[in-house]
């Protein structure tokens, strides 16, 4: 399909490939694995960016601009519809075209702005068990340094304080991100979904089928996009969580590799003097992540049970919205 209808800002927008699929989220839910084995199908074409969260941030959510920095204020920048289609451009006529952004399925406009441009858009959404999808949540936001406070207990007692536009970390261009709890509204954010596209074109995924039964859900997913699925496709894990070993060790790293600053940048182009391409992706950037990134500790059992408990009431009303037995599956039973 082609974009002619009128842009977001409500002016004529340019022609151009729309994506026929969108991977929606959450985050830490298998998510990028699906997507690198999907650009491995030779029906589909996925752009190199992954999370062009588009239809999320332009502009940002009314509901949150009163409690939170807006995107001009993060260095966040706005693009333009030409700009997010252009992705698509290499893309062959005979291709499935798609793309992959978690913040959809947590965007309360994402849903009707997709289906405004494109209403026959197929839509694949995962999901996870509450308590270890926040933990694994907070873990990826300290490791993509927009969370700096590392215990997880004490970043979800700072979440009224961030609804209010106070303790942000610096590296956070999304501060609404950090309210990890507002995730789990699972049953409300698929409403929107099923509200905006018939049932046929919503994919519901668990992330425990992705996980144990992985090149089945794959090829249900091909299935559902109507591309072969017999396709010869590289079958990969779900993205593990690691935890940041130093903060601020990682943050001096990132800034050497950026090259900010007149000494970063000198230090970066000896570096690359001394070094070859090979020598720095097969030896300098694995031992960089030995060094910084380790097995996550086990979570705080005490605070998963409160987790599991807050959210009970959720994991009901989803077994019942899927009609899937949930509360089973994730061992709510015996949670009160």
């Amino acid at each position: 399909m082609t974009a002619s209808a009128e842009s977001l800002a409500g002016e004529p927008a340019p022609r151009g490939r729309v994506p026929d699929f969108f991977i929606v989220g959450h985050a830490k839910c298998g998510t990028t694995a699906l997507y690198e084995m999907l650009r491995g199908h030779p029906e589909i074409y996925m752009p190199d960016v992954k999370e062009p969260m588009f239809f999320a941030r332009n502009p940002q959510p009314a509901a949150s601009q009163a409690s939170t920095r807006s995107f001009e204020q993060t260095g966040r920048r706005r693009e333009t519809l030409e700009q997010y289609l252009s992705l698509f451009a290499p893309a062959k006529a005979e291709q499935r075209v798609g793309e992959a952004s978690t913040f959809y399925l947590w965007s309360p406009l994402a849903p009707g702005r997709i289906a405004a441009m494109q209403p026959q858009a197929k839509i694949i959404a995962i999901l996870r068990e509450p308590a270890s999808f926040l933990h694994s949540l907070h873990l990826q936001a300290v490791e993509n340094h927009a969370e700096s406070e590392k215990d997880l207990r004490r970043a979800l007692a700072l979440e009224d304080e961030r609804r209010q536009g106070r303790s942000i970390p610096p590296g956070a261009r999304w501060p609404q991100a950090l309210i990890y709890t507002d995730r789990v509204r699972y049953v409300e954010q698929l409403r929107r979904y099923h509200e905006a596209f018939p049932p046929e074109q919503v994919l519901v995924l668990i992330y425990d089928d992705f996980k144990s039964e992985n090149e089945a859900t794959l090829r249900r997913v091909l299935r559902f996009l109507e591309v072969d699925d017999s396709a010869s496709l590289q079958v990969l894990r779900a993205n593990p969580t690691v935890a940041v070993r130093s903060v601020s060790l990682d943050t001096a790293l990132r800034t050497l590799r950026a090259g900010r600053g007149p000494l970063a940048g000198a230090l970066k182009a000896t570096v690359r003097g001394l070094t070859t391409p090979r020598l720095r992706r097969d030896v300098l950037h694995p031992l960089r992540r030995r060094l910084l990134y380790g097995e996550p500790p086990p979570p705080d059992a005490e605070l998963m049970l409160e987790l599991r408990r807050r959210f009970k009431g959720e994991v009901v009303a989803l077994s019942e919205y899927l009609e899937r037995d949930l509360v089973k599956l994730w061992g709510y039973e015996d949670v009160d």
